[in-house]
């Protein structure tokens, strides 16, 4: 249960509207590394104090669901050394940060080809959406081994398996029906995304899920992201007009 020690009133930053759903293209560890003449997965270490950062400020602030890009499809390719470091680290996470994300009421899950995982990160992450299922404060989304073109294609694989087998009508699919196929399919779409180190691209994450999100894309690197600067995304959101292929005016239902 959230506690008042535990919230903050979003007024008190200038946020005037809370997105319920906030997702994060964390970028710049490398960068981050390199400008400090470090290795990559100190980088990366430092980014892991950011992703503690940012699920306890969206805890204290009151968005229902952040999902972090933590591992794409496409980062298997990077050196084995640099995979299997991250990989500790998310071992860390999820030991480190158990206790408090349970005694919290957030709820713990990833989203992503995860069977390329291995088994004992498979095991770890199991347990703590096991122990974790019963949270309603908050839910705490890792997109790992995920790609969006990835997720589009598992989804209609899906849907053909199951017409060929005479269990689905192809006219009865559509876009509500393929929604739920993706590996997202119970998570709101994201209402904001936010991207740091500069990059302007979404790098194969949430291709369907986006569609209509908000956009935030900050120089701030990935490990140096603060509070403030999360407000500021935040700040960005409140001020504008979410319209969904509609009229300012019939959003706001003036004349």
């Amino acid at each position: 249960m959230r506690g008042d020690k535990d919230s903050i009133d979003p007024a008190a930053y200038g946020i005037e509207t809370v997105p319920s759903h906030v997702a994060i293209i964390m970028d710049g560890n490398g960068r981050w590394a390199k400008q400090r003449g470090r290795i990559r997965l100190l980088g990366h270490r430092e980014g892991a104090k950011a992703v503690r950062r940012s699920v306890r400020f969206s805890y204290k602030v009151g968005v229902k669901h952040l999902t972090l890009f933590a591992f794409s499809a496409q980062n298997w390719a990077r050196p084995e050394s640099e995979v299997a470091g991250l990989m500790e680290l998310l071992m860390e996470y999820l030991s480190g940060e158990r206790r408090e994300l349970i005694e919290r009421g957030i709820r713990f899950r990833t989203v992503g080809d995860i069977e390329r995982v291995a088994p004992r990160v498979r095991e770890e992450i199991a347990r703590l959406e096991q122990d974790s299922s019963d949270g309603t404060e908050m839910e705490l989304i890792i997109a790992l081994s995920y790609g969006g073109r990835e997720d589009i294609v598992q989804a209609a694989r899906s849907f053909a398996e199951d017409v060929k087998a005479g269990r689905v009508d192809p006219s009865s699919i559509d876009i509500e029906s393929f929604s739920k196929r993706l590996y997202t399919g119970a998570i709101p779409d994201p209402d904001l995304l936010i991207r740091t180190s500069g990059e302007q691209r979404i790098s194969n994450f949430m291709l369907w899920q986006l569609a209509y999100s908000e956009l935030h894309i900050t120089d701030v690197l990935w490990p140096d992201f603060s509070e403030e600067d999360y407000a500021t995304a935040l700040r960005d959101y409140s001020n504008r007009e979410r319209r969904f292929g509609l009229t300012g005016a019939q959003v706001t239902g003036s004349k």
